[in-house]
């Protein structure tokens, strides 16, 4: 009787606690699913200018108080958009990361609104050693002659100036994919400019050589110089004590007059003139 009555109590017991764990887990599956959001994320690596597929997004649970923002939830709001930058596998696809809607493929549809693309050609040494990549940014400096006025005669001094700062490269070659750090040497980079500044750096390639300089991704300093001349770099007085190269001529100063004798004295006046004539035992002086 009395293990009838145990056994009895141990299968209640189970019974509740079954019940409870049931319980449990609906409010724990409830609760999850109240402060979690659906977001679509890349399934797999996609490449800058790439359009979106359905087989490129997949939809998972995300945390309410963590969704990043612009974070795309609904797969067809995606479908045959355009990446304006690389999206990792994993990562949510937000809108920051997306081209206007409506926009084609291609390398237009990653130029940021209000700025333009345009191409300049490089070698190993003007687009540093290849480590010019997309993503990076660059100044662009300028080796020209600058016209100085001195003593009243225009000379031409050779002068090296930053003339661009922070410049975005958006591709090298053909290519412009940023998921590679290995550097290559290319013959041609395209670089992200306002329209001001495209008008600067065509002009600056017109009158002088342009080298890339590669600088930190974080940094936003101006550099504020005024640009390194041969006066600047060897000092003033090398450049006026160094000879003259050859076949220059040197200006000739402009000739001046003769002054003019001062004039000539009244006879009266004047001393030294006197001649003594002798006759005989007789003297006398003419004066001339």
């Amino acid at each position: 009787m009395r293990n009838t009555r145990a056994l009895t109590m141990i299968g209640v017991a189970l019974l509740l606690a079954l019940a409870a764990v049931v319980v449990a887990a609906q409010w724990i599956a409830g609760q999850s699913a109240s402060n979690s959001n659906k977001v679509a994320v890349a399934l797999l690596d996609i490449s800058m200018g790439a359009r979106i597929t359905p087989e490129l997004v997949n939809m998972v649970d995300w945390p309410a108080n963590s969704v990043p923002a612009g974070a795309a939830s609904d797969v067809k709001a995606l479908e045959g958009r355009i990446t304006r930058a690389n999206v990792q596998r994993g990562e949510p696809i937000t809108e920051a990361k997306l081209a206007p809607a409506g926009t084609q493929g291609g390398l237009s549809s990653v130029v940021a609104e209000g700025k333009r693309a345009m191409t300049v050609r490089v070698n190993d040494v003007v687009g540093v050693a290849g480590f010019a990549l997309p993503g990076n940014y660059v100044d662009i400096l300028v080796n020209t002659q600058s016209d100085s006025y001195g003593d009243h005669l225009a000379r031409e001094q050779a002068i090296s100036k930053i003339v661009l700062e922070r410049i975005l490269v958006l591709a090298i070659a053909q290519e412009s994919s940023r998921d590679d750090t290995k550097p290559k040497v290319v013959n041609a980079v395209t670089l992200e400019l306002t329209p001001q500044q495209v008008e600067q750096l065509d002009l600056a390639r017109s009158v002088g050589t342009l080298s890339l300089v590669l600088r930190n991704q974080v940094d936003p300093q101006s550099a504020n110089t005024e640009g390194a001349t041969k006066s600047s770099l060897l000092g003033d007085s090398a450049i006026a004590t160094a000879p003259p190269r050859a076949g220059t001529t040197l200006p000739t100063p402009p000739a001046t007059a003769a002054p003019a004798p001062p004039p000539r004295p009244p006879r009266e006046q004047r001393q030294g003139d006197k001649v003594e004539v002798i006759k005989g035992l007789e003297r006398s002086s003419q004066q001339f």
